[in-house]
């Protein structure tokens, strides 16, 4: 079975998919093309936004439900799960309330006669999607896209096929018509297969950066529009000057939230020299705190990694940073605790001589750092191959600004960790990916903008 849902706190197998066979993919691409040049297109703004509403409100009549299935599928936090129903909620909400105003016509200013720009959905796009945020992330591509009149296609991660069919079935429940929304248990040869079919217009994918390799690879040769959403090694800065109760308070929440497994979570925590003891004391002695325990009981406060295969390629990165000279500075291994649990873990000594200096941490571990002054820590966090986000925390807001425009990331947090909410665009740089989700940049992503001349 390729889809298999496994509970990583016991190791219980929940529930098993088989792939679809090549007769059934058929028939699901050629039901979303028709329901694109068809239905859904035709539609009016007005009908479209109605759908997204009434999947908002399902979410929110039944999060409890929605939620368990994260928590069960995928090991996160049931408080984490809620609120993930609820972030998922509000986007839906968001594009259907600015959709239509983000794709109005615009008038372009011209010498003689009148010009505009319209924007129209070019068809049917496919989506291959992660399990660390298995409603919310589906969300980001879905609703913006929907919401303009495209279809989407949808490859969940292997290990999320409940929470997959869940947002399915929620789609549907909402009124979207039959091939609007299509989930897709699919292998990865089909996914070579799909992205080539002419029907399909466009391609996203959040995940690892090899996976986007591969899929940004193929919709190339195939001449279409993708986006990347990949990973991240967000530099955490404090500077000589930051409310240091603040900092480790974040600190430990931006590395912390989903068990480090974002990839915009704080991964580098850059410290400048004058405040670093400090920071590190308090930062390792409220990570100490964290207790292994059942994600579904609300007292957990670390829960396990989303599957053991997860845990092992953790561990062993953890292993090969130690071989290359880092220091242990807390953790380091498996939790004492049955499941998929890794120790929070602090490791310093990391310079570019490391095999991991240039590798992203999914999971619990943190990178400690400590430079000499502000001009360090920018240059510190401008050396390496991902550019997603970043924090810089100082009580200096007009420097924090100051420091913030010299990172090179796709975004920078002054005084918070990295968050997301639907105004906000979120996306990177260098090999974080491309392309933005959320805000009015994400439903700008796969139309057509299309040029109207009159002379």
């Amino acid at each position: 079975m390729a889809y298999q849902s496994t509970n990583p706190y016991d190791g219980k197998i929940l529930a098993s998919f088989d792939e679809c066979d090549g007769a059934t993919l058929e028939q699901k691409i050629a039901a979303a093309d028709v329901c694109f040049k068809q239905v859904w297109s035709r539609k009016p703004f007005a009908e479209r936004a109605d759908v997204l509403s009434r999947a908002a409100a399902i979410l929110r009549e039944r999060t409890d439900e929605f939620a368990r299935l994260v928590t069960l599928e995928m090991g996160k936090l049931i408080a984490q799960s809620r609120a993930e129903v609820e972030l998922t909620a509000a986007v839906l909400d968001y594009y259907a309330e600015h959709g239509e105003n983000f794709l109005a016509p615009e008038k372009l200013p011209t010498r003689s006669g009148e010009a505009l720009v319209e924007s129209s959905p070019i068809g049917v796009l496919f989506g291959v999607e992660p399990w660390n945020f298995p409603y919310y992330q589906v969300a980001r591509f879905a609703a913006p896209n929907l919401m303009a009149g495209n279809v989407v296609m949808v490859k969940h991660a292997s290990n999320v096929p409940q929470c997959a069919l869940a947002y399915e079935r929620l789609m549907q429940e909402a009124g979207a018509p039959s091939g609007a929304y299509t989930n897709l248990f699919i292998s990865k040869d089909q996914v070579a297969q799909v992205i080539d079919d002419p029907r399909v217009r466009g391609v996203a994918l959040t995940g690892s950066e090899a996976a986007g390799a591969i899929v940004a690879g193929r919709a190339g040769h195939n001449l279409k529009k993708s986006t990347m959403e990949l990973g991240g090694s967000d530099a955490f800065i404090v500077l000589d000057d930051a409310n240091l109760d603040d900092a480790v308070k974040y600190a430990v929440a931006g590395r912390m939230r989903n068990s480090g497994q974002a990839c915009t979570a704080s991964k580098r925590f850059i410290v400048v020299e004058a405040v670093a003891d400090a920071f590190l004391t308090a930062f390792t002695t409220a990570l100490g705190e964290f207790k292994a325990g059942d994600p579904l009981d609300e007292a957990t406060k670390l829960a396990p990694l989303s599957s053991t295969a997860a845990l092992e390629k953790l561990l062993d990165q953890v292993q090969r940073a130690v071989d290359g000279g880092a220091l242990t500075l807390m953790g380091g291994g498996r939790a004492d605790h049955p499941g998929a649990f890794m120790q929070p873990t602090v490791l310093s000594g990391i310079d570019r001589r490391n095999p991991t200096y240039n590798e992203e941490f999914f999971g619990p571990v943190a990178l400690f750092f400590r430079v000499r002054d502000e001009a360090a820590a920018i240059a510190l966090a401008n050396d390496s191959p991902f550019g997603l986000g970043g924090s810089v925390f100082t009580r200096d807001i007009e420097r924090g600004k100051r420091v913030a425009s010299q990172i090179e990331t796709g975004m920078v947090f002054i005084n918070r960790p990295a968050m997301s909410s639907p105004e906000l665009p979120f996306g990177g740089i260098k090999r974080s990916g491309y392309g933005r989700e959320l805000s009015a940049a994400g439903i700008q992503e796969f139309v057509n903008k299309k040029l109207i001349r009159v002379a």
